[in-house]
């Protein structure tokens, strides 16, 4: 018979197996934690500036995005203040751009409420400037926009040292492997006893405010619990050729003591991808380019892009849809370049063609609206979509040669 989940015995018994792997992953993290950029500040502003980047991002490409961020934007002030172009350009090609605007939103208003610190004397040109802080409470930080339960528990803990738990992917792979817990993560039941479970493990953590500790330099314990259960998902409990006899936790895992380590965590199926065609046009005369930009509400608003039209209907040919995009059949469409991404659950291809005379400009721009020709310089100052900016990049003068 195959062995049965030890979850409902581990609920029943209280988590008579916290304590012990409470230990067992603080004292690993304090000697196997990688050297992050934000593990060396206990700034809140730049821990929250962290959990947003990270938010469906992996760690090496957030680690140049947030170097600079932090020093472009350093404070709520400061971000709050910025242009969306700023912030949109610092952002660019981190995707998911709803993050950084509601990132503003919230810095905007933390400085509306007035929610103010003590006055900083560190500024000598400026001796009284306020500084804005993030709130201190799970709640008041969960309230604001962009922020849900997973990233308010991060940045209190990890942040302020409070006792509130995280249950993120990395997690939930974890927990499901240590408890055996063979139901869907994702259905509403198993998903609270999993938070459940993380709360005893960082209440745990807070209880005789247990520290891991490296040389002489002592470390919050309910940070490193947390961050302990992210960074062994992410180095160890891997999705796929889980490293089990390097884990710390080997001996408390259902799943490793069971040989299942595959049936950990049950989830659905992903949908099948669905492809997607798209033609973007660079329309050039005298040096200008046409671009326009995303209204509100669509995916990657605000970023600038080349005309563009999708081919998955009709027009299903680029000719076709250039004369339908830019009100005119082109004689000739010279191939520039084909970028192919992937968005959630979808593989787009992205055929751009070039058009260069002064005819198709006057037409596209009567047919096109709104829009705006620039030149190079300036279009590299706008932020675009990842496969814009290739094509953009595409468009970039040749290097001179030494």
């Amino acid at each position: 018979m195959p062995a049965k989940s030890k979850f409902k015995n581990q609920s029943r018994q209280g988590g008579t197996k916290i304590g012990p792997l409470v230990r067992v992953l603080l004292d690993w993290f304090s000697q196997n934690a990688r050297d992050l950029p934000w593990r060396h500040t206990q700034d809140p502003y730049a821990i929250w500036v962290s959990e947003i980047m990270l938010q469906q991002t992996q760690v090496k490409t957030v680690m140049p995005y947030w170097e600079r961020w932090m020093r472009e934007l350093p404070t709520i002030a400061s971000l709050a203040k910025a242009s969306p172009e700023k912030i949109h350009k610092l952002w660019e090609g981190l995707g998911y751009y709803t993050r950084v605007r509601n990132m503003q939103k919230a810095a905007q208003e933390i400085i509306a409420g007035r929610r103010r610190g003590d006055e900083s004397q560190t500024n000598s040109e400026s001796p009284h400037v306020v500084s804005y802080k993030l709130p201190e409470t799970i709640d008041e930080v969960l309230a604001l926009p962009g922020i849900g339960r997973y990233t308010a528990g991060a940045i209190c803990s990890i942040a302020f040292n409070q006792p509130t738990p995280i249950l993120d992917g990395n997690v939930i792979r974890v927990l499901t492997r240590i408890y055996g817990i063979s139901e869907n993560p994702r259905e509403k039941e198993t998903n609270a006893k999993l938070w459940t479970i993380a709360q005893q493990l960082v209440t745990d953590a807070a209880i005789g405010n247990r520290q891991s500790a490296i040389g002489n330099q002592k470390f919050p314990a309910c940070s490193h619990l947390n961050q302990s259960l992210m960074e062994l998902g992410a180095l160890i409990c891997t999705p796929r050729d889980p490293r089990c006899l390097l884990c710390p936790v080997s001996k408390h895992c259902f799943a490793f003591q069971n040989q299942r380590i595959n049936d950990f965590p049950n989830l659905d199926k992903r949908p099948t991808a669905t492809a997607r065609r798209f033609a973007a046009f660079v329309v050039e005369n005298d040096g200008n380019f046409l671009v326009r930009q995303r209204p509100a509400g669509v995916v990657n608003a605000h970023l600038w892009e080349f005309p563009n039209i999708e081919l998955n209907g009709a027009p299903n040919d680029a000719a076709s849809a250039a004369e339908e995009l830019l009100g005119f059949a082109p004689k000739e469409l010279k191939s520039l370049c084909t970028i192919k991404h992937t968005i959630t659950r979808y593989r787009i291809t992205v055929d751009a063609f070039r058009l260069n005379s002064a005819a198709a400009a006057r037409q596209s721009a009567a047919n096109l609206h709104p829009h705006r020709w620039l030149p190079l310089s300036k279009l590299r100052k706008l932020s675009f979509p990842s496969a814009h900016k290739k094509i953009l990049n595409s468009l970039q003068p040749p290097a001179r040669k030494s």
